[in-house]
């Protein structure tokens, strides 16, 4: 769950198949209006409350970054930290697992509309002759994506968040077990189209994969920077549409780097192929960077053997 919008409660959806969370994150509590808050006429600056500019309110300059009512920046924090601890815990779990196999996971990250899916279809074409792969999606609801995957002959699971909007790592270790990953293959994990959230949960992967389409503003990196600090690479898809828009590619390059001075950019479009050998040649190496991993595993085991 975040600790805004207490999106970890309830149920998820696999495959169809729903389930239950065995028991509630520790921590977890009601929300109830204190008996003692003071009304909003009479408010005033403090660690929960933010000072007020002429032009600005902002409620992110908090020790929690970020605003639930009723509920101070400390109790917040403390949630947060109980619940990132957990998911991390299942998270290195995922990662011990990836990394035994060679499976090359990636977390692929954007908001809605960003062309993900269109970006996996493609890759699974370039791929699909000489590599292994599996695909997990995550979306609030329908199975549209993974049906749009199957239709490409590759193994793909829908994970349903319902109210939830983004996948967390206990999510992820149940769809790889009832997907059945194979040793040796490349698993990609569309999440919910999201720039907040996902941000801040690790699935286990090897990479977080931004994509961030012309099409919206340059200056996401600057108004979402949380995601960009996040990812290791940065797909900067949809650019055959550059003609026809005013957007600036070198500029949101700079804002991205602004953020993450070591981020990875790959211009493309997948819809018409533009980039997209860079980015396949990107996944191969990962991909060969996995199996190696694997292979000093398995030699390490046999010398102690």
């Amino acid at each position: 769950m975040c600790t805004t919008c207490g999106c970890g409660h309830g149920l998820i959806q696999i495959d169809g198949k729903r389930l239950q969370h065995s028991r509630k994150p520790a921590g977890a509590i009601r929300y109830r209006m204190p008996a003692n808050m003071p009304k909003p006429t009479s408010l005033k600056a403090s660690a929960d409350y933010p000072v007020h500019k002429p032009d600005l309110i902002d409620f992110g300059s908090g020790a929690a970054q970020s605003h639930a009512s009723g509920m101070s920046h400390a109790r917040m924090v403390k949630i947060e930290r109980d619940i990132l601890a957990k998911n991390n815990l299942h998270a290195e779990v995922n990662r011990c697992y990836l990394t035994e196999r060679g499976i090359f996971a990636l977390n692929l990250v954007s908001s809605p509309g960003s062309g993900k899916t269109t970006l996996l279809v493609q890759t699974i074409a370039a791929l699909r002759e000489e590599q292994r792969m599996y695909v997990i999606e995550g979306d609030q609801q329908t199975e549209n994506d993974a049906a749009r995957i199957r239709a490409c002959g590759i193994p793909a699971l829908q994970i349903n968040t319902g109210k939830g909007c983004h996948l967390d790592a206990y999510m992820v270790s149940q769809a790889m077990q009832q997907l059945a990953v194979r040793e040796d293959s490349v698993l990609f994990i569309e999440n919910v189209g999201n720039l907040v959230c996902p941000a801040s949960f690790d699935l286990g992967e090897a990479h977080k994969v931004v994509i961030l389409s012309v099409t919206e503003g340059e200056d996401k990196p600057l108004k979402y920077p949380d995601m960009f600090r996040a990812a290791d690479l940065l797909l900067l898809n949809k650019c055959d549409l550059l003609p026809y828009l005013t957007f600036d590619p070198e500029l949101a390059i700079i804002y991205a780097r602004r953020i993450n001075p070591s981020l990875r950019v790959i211009q493309l479009s997948a819809l018409r192929g533009e980039g997209m050998s860079e980015w396949i040649d990107w996944i191969k190496v990962g991909y060969c960077q996995a199996a190696a991993g694997k292979k000093k595993i398995e030699n390490s085991q046999h010398h102690v053997d």
